[in-house]
């Protein structure tokens, strides 16, 4: 049984892995993986009520991130049809490249903490169409996005999937992983911005010809700025809803989504129809990405497999062998993310390492939290900013390879030694 585990898993996850020249959506992968798994173990179990409650165990579990992710992404959705991302994009004007590469990289990074890391990489991307017009530069823009975007979500327990994973698990609280990974996140992306924006000294901003905004409908100024300023203020209040009331933290996102909800529902409610529907939670709940929250539940769910199944166990307890050192296990880890999705590497580490033995805000973990966000920016595959940006750029891999790669690397290693220095010092 193990045998063929590992076999259908492995299979799953070089379909995963290699979407792109397949042409196979990797939820697809996730899913016929994640069925197929619990089906051969099932079978070999021969204890159907045994696996029903290990099953029912996963899929809470699971079912508390998907929960979450789609309340988030939602109340994005929410705000950008509002145009409230126009409150900070309207404020970015300078003449020089440079000044402007470092303002973008900062924005960047502080706004993905507070949002997550895909949906800022979209919004950045898009302001800097309408701020460039040379590709060359948007390009290098586009790159440093990318780095900036995962930096600014590794250390946030809401800026990227795998931390918001180790947040919910319980193996990292909100207070502990902003303390101890902040500055190692911000050398991660201060070093390859300082020398991108060193390349391009002396350059200037050459601004797209200006053309008209279409006819599309808009929300008021005091609309803008009210759904702005309640669903930025909903995403940073998660944590603190999850320390008081200790509550898992899905249902303090879903309690925000229905407040959003009903303000938005409230300030609209004069409108027709026709101009308020684009507005509206319904047609944001319709414009969300499920298919990357399908791909969530399958690979969420694989993984439970090999975790039931002691096989990432064992894996732990080879790798602890083989390697020894928890830090070069974890910096490993970190590296594998650029080539593989981040996702199922830290799905696979939690099954594999137990709360017993490392408990909440252990050093393995928070240096996973820190490793598995920023090193999926070696490769632009290897995270789901860098597949965005790819997608709405057009950059080719090998480009990104040239250019960004080694910028993203040098970054990697730079804020893993002064995590791991930190960690020495203050402990």
């Amino acid at each position: 049984m193990l045998t063929a585990l590992i076999l259908v898993f492995v299979i799953a996850y070089a379909a995963i892995a290699l979407e792109h020249p397949l042409k196979i959506n990797k939820s697809a992968s996730a899913l016929v993986g994640a069925g197929l798994l619990w089906t051969i173990y099932a079978l070999a179990a021969g204890d159907p009520h045994l696996v029903g409650e290990q099953l029912g165990e996963s899929l809470m579990g699971t079912a508390q991130i998907v929960f979450f992710l789609m309340g988030a992404m939602a109340i994005v959705e929410v705000i950008d049809a509002h145009n409230g991302f126009e409150v900070i994009t309207q404020r970015i004007r300078t003449a020089s490249l440079p000044a402007l590469m470092w303002l973008v990289g900062f924005v960047t990074f502080f706004l993905s903490a507070v949002l997550d890391n895909l949906t800022t990489t979209i919004v950045m991307i898009s302001l800097m169409r309408k701020l460039l017009a040379k590709r060359d530069d948007r390009l290098f823009f586009a790159g440093i996005i990318v780095i900036a975007a995962n930096s600014g979500g590794a250390w946030s327990p809401i800026g990227d999937v795998t931390t918001t994973m180790l947040w919910i698990g319980g193996q990292i609280t909100a207070l502990a992983i902003m303390k101890s990974v902040l500055l190692p996140a911000l050398v991660s992306m201060l070093i390859p911005l300082a020398i991108t924006a060193y390349l391009l000294r002396g350059q200037k901003v050459l601004a797209p010809a200006a053309g008209g905004h279409g006819s599309g409908i808009r929300s008021s100024d005091f609309e803008r700025n009210l759904i702005f300023c309640l669903g930025i203020g909903i995403l940073v209040a998660v944590p603190a809803f999850k320390t008081l009331t200790h509550l898992p933290p899905f249902m303090g996102i879903l309690f925000g989504l229905g407040i959003l909800w009903l303000v938005g529902d409230l300030v609209h409610r004069h409108k027709e129809d026709e101009f308020k529907h684009h507005l509206t939670l319904v047609h944001a709940l319709s414009r969300i990405d499920m298919s990357s929250l399908v791909f969530f539940v399958g690979i969420l769910l694989a993984v439970a497999t090999l975790e039931h199944t002691h096989v990432l166990g064992d894996l732990a307890g080879w790798l602890d062998r083989m390697v020894g050192r928890h830090d070069l296990i974890v910096l490993i880890i970190g590296m594998v993310s650029a080539i593989v999705d981040n996702v199922p590497l830290v799905a696979a580490s939690m099954g594999m390492y137990s709360l017993a033995d490392f408990p909440a805000d252990h050093f393995l973990w928070q240096f996973m939290a820190y490793c598995a966000g920023t090193g999926g920016s070696i490769l632009i595959i290897g995270s789901a900013a860098g597949v965005a940006a790819m997608g709405l750029e057009k950059i080719d891999f090998f480009w990104y390879l040239r250019r960004i790669s080694g910028l993203a690397l040098v970054g990697y290693f730079a804020g893993a030694g002064v995590y791991l220095l930190q960690h020495a010092v203050v402990g």
